[in-house]
């Protein structure tokens, strides 16, 4: 079986990458990303120039993991991100070829009005999610062949150990709590908040490559349905996971900050904020701001593959964040000031 993983570096694709490895022979793997980290990768700018030689040819699957999930881009800065590079891996695949979409349990979007500020992009969030939308589009669209997409939520470790690739999304929250910057939380602490271990996402996949093709283009939602963490659930976790660490080597714990309901934030604080703050924390505060509207669903998502036990698994993601940055960790809070 010959298969094909874009964005190896990325998050998702390295523990796709462990997951398939696993099958030995039985898997011709070849992995393709942008920058390439291991000798094995196949260096492919996706959307800027064509493929390499080497990903010419049959593929019975492809997974395409590859994106950008900033979500401060642009339009023009999405459709190059990942618009351009899905289109890219259209061109790779024929009739017979299963096609596995990495997208975003974001990308059905919500009205516009329930924002928590406007973002240009109608009833997405941001860039990120519009991106993700219009590539779900697209690959509905344009391939002839089996086609899954993949869902997941905001992504955290290995249900084992906590271990991940890389240090994104969730994890800003929880350094801005070790350093004094997440002032206060905005939201609701009994809005729902949606996690996913990142190994149960690769088991998706893995378990949507090896297994038999659909008939009709598939969608694999990982949620934790109506057993997903409450945002007061997730951050008295993360506090505590934090402390017991801090604890362990004699460091002062750190105290959960307030919560905000967002019509205050936006009506009052936020309008002080951007007179009296530094431009440092003005930063952070539109940084954190952008969790919100994810950290407060009104209601969790209908899952296909429900997220095991994510309370375990983002405790054992913050221990394993703070073995991996104890400095980091260590960090007595430094309170706010405003400027004169």
């Amino acid at each position: 079986m010959r298969v094909l993983v874009t964005g190896t570096t990325g998050v998702v694709g390295q523990e796709v990458v462990r997951a398939l490895s696993r099958f030995g022979d039985d898997i011709e793997l070849v992995r393709a990303t942008r920058r390439p980290a291991h000798p094995d990768e196949v260096a492919w700018p996706m959307g800027q120039q064509p493929p390499p030689e080497r990903l010419r040819g049959h593929w019975d699957a492809v997974v395409h993991t590859a994106a950008s999930t900033r979500w401060t881009m642009t339009r023009e800065e999405a459709l190059a991100a990942n618009v351009a590079p899905a289109e890219a891996v259209l061109d790779l695949v024929d009739d017979r070829t299963h096609l596995i979409h990495l997208s975003t349990a974001y990308a059905d979007g919500t009205d516009a009005q329930d924002h928590a500020a406007p973002s240009g992009f109608g009833r997405y969030r941001n860039g990120y999610e519009w991106s993700k939308a219009e590539c779900e589009d697209l690959v509905r669209r344009r391939h002839g062949g089996p086609l899954t997409i993949v869902r997941p939520p905001l992504i955290i470790g290995s249900r084992a150990d906590g271990s991940i690739g890389r240090f994104t999304g969730p994890y800003t929250l929880v350094q801005c709590l070790v350093s004094g910057l997440a002032a206060a939380v905005v939201g609701s602490p009994d809005g729902y908040a949606e996690l996913a271990p990142v190994d149960q996402v690769a088991e998706v996949v893995t378990e949507t490559v090896t297994g038999r093709p659909p008939s009709s283009p598939c969608t694999q939602v990982i949620a934790g349905g109506d057993r997903c963490l409450r945002l007061g659930e997730l951050l008295d976790t993360v506090c505590a996971t934090l402390n017991e660490w801090r604890a362990e080597r004699g460091i002062a714990p750190i105290a959960p900050p307030p919560f905000i309901a967002p019509e205050r934030w936006h009506r009052f604080f936020l309008p002080l904020a951007e007179e009296h703050l530094s431009p440092v924390q003005l930063q952070v505060v539109r940084l954190l701001g952008m969790f919100e509207s994810y950290t407060s669903l009104d209601r969790p998502f209908v899952p296909t593959r429900r997220a095991e036990d994510p309370a375990t698994a983002l405790a054992r993601s913050v221990r394993w964040w703070a073995d991996s940055r104890p400095r980091l960790a260590s960090r007595i809070p430094q309170p706010w000031g405003v400027m004169a």
